[in-house]
Order: C-alpha cells, then sequence, then structure tokens
C-alpha cells in the first residue's frame, strides 16, 4: 500500500497552529476589538462534480442556490461584512482552491453547503460539521464522499501528496487539525442545528466532527452544512423548493448574525 506523503503536511500545519494561536494572545484594554468583516460563502461540488445526485436533483444545483441567497441575506442585512464566494457559477473549483480563496482573502468565517445522501432512503435530517477526528468510523461514508471530489483533479496525486480520501490510513495527518478555531467553529454549528430545529422545524441531527480537508484547510473558523438527503425522497422535494431553500438560507443568516454579535461582544 502506498503511504500518504504527509511530512510536509504536517510540518506546514504544526508551524500553521503555533502562528495562529500566538495570534490570538492578545488580552486586556490595548487588545484589538475584533469585527467579523468578512465571510467566504462554498457551494459544494460543481461543474464535472455533480455532488450527490437524487431522483430529480443534484447537490450542486441546490447547494448554489442556498449559497447564493444566504449571502444575499448577509450583504442585505449585516453591513460592513463583506461576502466572497468560491462559485457564482455551476463551475468545477478544486478542492484545495476552496480553502485558499477564503485563506488568500483572510476570511474570518468559511461556510461550505452540501446535501447529503444514504445508502438506506429512510435517512433525513440536517447535520453540520467541523473539522475533527471524534466518531471518525462513524462519519466515514460521508468523508469520503465530500473529500473524493480530489480524485476528479488533474494531478491530484502531487497536488496533496499522496493523500487517497478512501483510505483511513490518509487521515494521521488530520490529528494537527485547526484546534485554534475549533471552539469557534461549534459555536456556528451549534447556532446553525438550533435555527433548523427550532425555527424552521427540520430533524436535525446534530453537530458533528469530521476530517473534511476542505475544513481543515482554512485558518479560520470553518463549517460544513448538509442541509439534508437528497437519498430520500420527501427530503429531496423539499429541498428543490423556493420555501425550503428560503427557510434554509434564512436559518443559515440568522446563525451568522448571531455568531457575529456574540464574539464581538467578547
Amino acid at each position: 500500500m502506498k503511504r500518504p506523503k504527509v511530512k510536509n503536511i504536517l510540518i506546514i500545519s504544526v508551524l500553521t497552529i503555533s502562528f495562529l494561536l500566538s495570534g490570538f494572545s492578545s488580552t486586556g484594554p490595548n487588545a484589538p476589538e475584533f469585527k467579523l468583516k468578512r465571510i467566504v460563502i462554498d457551494a459544494g461540488h460543481g461543474g464535472k462534480d455533480p455532488g450527490t445526485v437524487g431522483a430529480i436533483s443534484k447537490e450542486k444545483d441546490i447547494a448554489l442556490k442556498v449559497a447564493l441567497q444566504v449571502g444575499q441575506y448577509i450583504q442585505e442585512n449585516l453591513p460592513g461584512v463583506e461576502v466572497i464566494y468560491t462559485r457564482k457559477t455551476d463551475t468545477f473549483i478544486e478542492l484545495k482552491e476552496r480553502s485558499n480563496i477564503a485563506n488568500r482573502n483572510k476570511a474570518d468565517l468559511f461556510i461550505s453547503i452540501h446535501c447529503n445522501a444514504a445508502p438506506s432512503k429512510a435517512a433525513y435530517g440536517t447535520e453540520t460539521f467541523v473539522m475533527g477526528t471524534k466518531n471518525f468510523e462513524a462519519n466515514f461514508d460521508i468523508v469520503k464522499r465530500e473529500n473524493s471530489v480530489i480524485l476528479l483533479e488533474e494531478n491530484f496525486e502531487e497536488q496533496y501528496e499522496g493523500f487517497d480520501p478512501s483510505s483511513p490510513e490518509s487521515y494521521m495527518m488530520f490529528n494537527l487539525m485547526q484546534k485554534a478555531f475549533l471552539s469557534n467553529s461549534l459555536s456556528l454549528a451549534s447556532k446553525v442545528e438550533d435555527d433548523f430545529s427550532n425555527r424552521v422545524n427540520r430533524y436535525s441531527r446534530g453537530v458533528k466532527q469530521a476530517p473534511l480537508y476542505v475544513l481543515w484547510t482554512t485558518s479560520m473558523p470553518s463549517v460544513l452544512i448538509e442541509l439534508g438527503f437528497l437519498s430520500n425522497t420527501n427530503e429531496e422535494k423539499y429541498l428543490n423548493t423556493k420555501d425550503g431553500q428560503t427557510y434554509l438560507s434564512s436559518a443559515i443568516y440568522r446563525s451568522v448574525k448571531a455568531y457575529k454579535e456574540e464574539i464581538e461582544a467578547l
């Protein structure tokens, strides 16, 4: 078995985490006041990568519609907050480039929007992921699916230094995750799932941790939201309605607003 070439990635992770932690050490009356100024919204998949395919729709299309609507709500209602999209059309964006867009623009928050699928058509509900390895085996099917877009990229073995999204051994590198941002990521994820459940009346499967590449390589609090299951007939119909997309987009916006108010009050 070809072993993943993780040495360089591990070194970069250690240096990045050390740098980030040192950057959060300023306290006291002279500490700079934090403002949430820039959010990157990532519509999952796109172009030649349809993502999950249901009976009547594709993940890439629903994710894009919701992502654009969330961004619109933020721009209209949160003055001073800039929204940057990883894609605004049906285009293929490499997984690494999605996080690079957030890092290059020094975003304060990264939100990736997706739809789910399961072998059982009975599975349904929302769930929001943060970077982590807790319950890794239980979530491995989702991890493989969301990371497998790597295989569609040219020279992926070289770009990702031997990382194989279908190999559990490749995930040893994720033990050096972005722990500097875990608390804030969990805070936003919890708000999203609470709003889905309490305001939109969707069944919430909760907040979960998983070693998702796009979350691991972003240098800011990050979440990946699964809006529902396209493998479930009723949920797929809901996700394709204008009302369903509006309710879910509104919930994500309200969660971002509450998160912004919370961290700016600290």
